[in-house]
């Protein structure tokens, strides 16, 4: 670090202008109390807003009412200004009432603070042993020689056949006071930094969220190239060393085994009687772990939304453009139908054109042949009643339409009761229905099921039938218009 790298740092880093804030100690001790020690990383403003206003009444009572003149929301409006950047409000989706969340600027405030408070205990000796364990994992873990790799393995199983043979005859090492103190204290330490880099590691895909949407607002290139860059970004988060150790972090968090052995591990550490007082936050530190890892989760797949987003608008946007280009393509070709030596006839095989993709081919089904069994065939009854065979009444549909088209030829129009009159019907309500149903080349009928006429025939046995069908009337059809019901018929 220079000098002016240091002067730019005090000018612009939010955490050091917390630091150098009037109001720091209170930023601070609130801060502190609300998202560091109860683990809070999404709040509604009203809820924060009330806490501070409590916050804010007890140092007034005991400082004066002029030490902090403002009102709460004055306050947190001031801290999540962009000019400040201690607070980051923001807006769920699922709300319309506005949230906060701590910045990594405030975790590395809080942080430098604590490491100024005296320690009656400072422990070396397990920070040393993690220094050589991850030495010795670099070294092995990156060793590409098999030899070199089996001569480490035999050396660890030498190591642990050793242990064994001194635990047999009741030769145990077992940590002191001072050693187990040391690596709780390493312990409590390591959690609370990684939970407050979480922070950081969200702020950091929040960025890169900000700049494609700054991106996809400014583009005026092709979607396809666009579509690349945003892609490339996105394989970019999750193939960078911080995406990679994050996934292989929360993965291993995911896992319900070690999940369940690190709960057992750290209540049997915190009911030794060395450790002292444990740390209270450590008892919610996985869940805290969890969440922070979530939300983690939930802004980069923020940029997945965002993607889907810009396809759907920019597809809604390039169909409209292409219908604006069609009507003024018809509205040019419509002025110039008329124009004398402007010849407009066009023509193509089809509209479209056929696609049948490979898939859409049904798989070849084999035809199932029903076999027929004819060596046991018995005589049927001869006594069988037929009669029901031959009561079946088959209406000629042919002899229906020659007898409209008769009745059309003395009149463009004629209604089913007077069709009915001038033909009898001679097989009842069957051939009855079957007028109702009858299509033709050169008319169409035509109902008004409004009102209702009274249909009447002499039946086989002579006796009178009445039917109440709606007003129906068959029209003949010229030039592809077809003739309305008459106003003698309507009336």
């Amino acid at each position: 670090m220079d000098y002016d790298e240091l002067v730019a740092l005090r000018r612009h880093h939010a955490a050091w202008k917390l630091l150098r804030a009037d109001n720091a100690a209170l930023m601070l001790s609130f801060f502190n109390k609300v998202f560091v020690e109860q683990g809070v990383r999404s709040i509604a403003g009203v809820e924060l807003a009330d806490r501070l206003d409590d916050e804010l009444f007890a140092l007034n009572e005991r400082l004066g009412q002029g030490a902090f003149p403002k009102s709460a929301k004055a306050y947190l409006d001031d801290w999540s200004g962009p000019q400040s950047g201690w607070l980051r409000k923001y807006y769920p989706a699922d709300s319309d009432e506005p949230h906060y969340d701590a910045t990594p600027a405030v975790e590395k405030a809080i942080a430098w603070i604590r490491s100024l408070q005296a320690r009656s205990f400072i422990g070396t000796e397990s920070r040393l042993n993690t220094i050589f364990d991850l030495l010795r994992q670099m070294t092995f873990g990156a060793e590409t020689d098999p030899e070199a790799r089996l001569e480490e393995l035999k050396r660890r199983r030498l190591e642990i056949d050793e242990e064994i043979a001194r635990a047999e005859v009741g030769d145990v090492d077992v940590l002191d006071s001072s050693g187990l103190r040391d690596r709780y204290q390493q312990l409590t330490a390591t959690a609370h930094e990684l939970l407050a880099d979480f922070r950081e590691v969200e702020a950091n895909f929040r960025d890169l969220d900000r700049e494609l949407r700054r991106k996809i607002a400014v583009w005026d290139g092709s979607k396809g190239e666009l579509l690349d860059e945003i892609l490339t970004s996105r394989e970019s988060i999750a193939e960078s060393d911080q995406g990679r150790s994050f996934q292989a972090f929360y993965g291993f968090l995911l896992s319900h085994r070690r999940q369940d052995e690190f709960k057992k591990l750290l209540a049997q550490a915190e009911a030794m009687g060395a450790i002292g007082e444990p740390d209270p936050r450590m008892r919610r530190i996985p869940r805290d772990w969890l969440d922070a890892a979530e939300r983690t989760q939930a802004t980069v797949r923020q940029l997945s939304e965002q993607l889907r987003r810009f396809l759907d608008d920019r597809a809604w946007s390039e169909d409209r453009r292409v219908m604006e280009l069609m009507s003024g393509i018809e509205a040019r070709a419509v002025m110039l139908r008329d124009m004398p030596g402007v010849d407009l006839v066009l023509e193509i095989d089809a509209a479209a054109p056929a696609i049948t993709l490979p898939m859409e081919r049904p798989l070849y089904a084999p035809v199932t042949r029903t076999p027929i069994d004819s060596t046991d065939i018995h005589v049927g009854d001869e006594e069988f009643a037929a009669d029901a065979l031959f009561e079946a009444v088959y209406v000629d549909p042919a002899r229906l339409v020659e007898t409209v088209r008769r009745a059309l030829d003395l009149q463009a129009q004629v209604s089913l009761a007077d069709l009915v009159r001038q033909n009898p019907l001679e097989q009842g309500l069957a051939e009855l229905v079957a007028y109702l149903a009858l299509s033709g080349d050169g008319f169409t009928v035509v109902f008004d099921d409004s009102r209702r006429e009274e249909i009447t025939w002499m039946g086989a046995d002579g006796v009178q039938h009445v039917v109440q069908a709606p007003v129906a009337a068959f029209a003949r059809t010229i030039s592809g218009a077809t003739w309305a019901l008459d106003k003698e018929e309507q009336s």
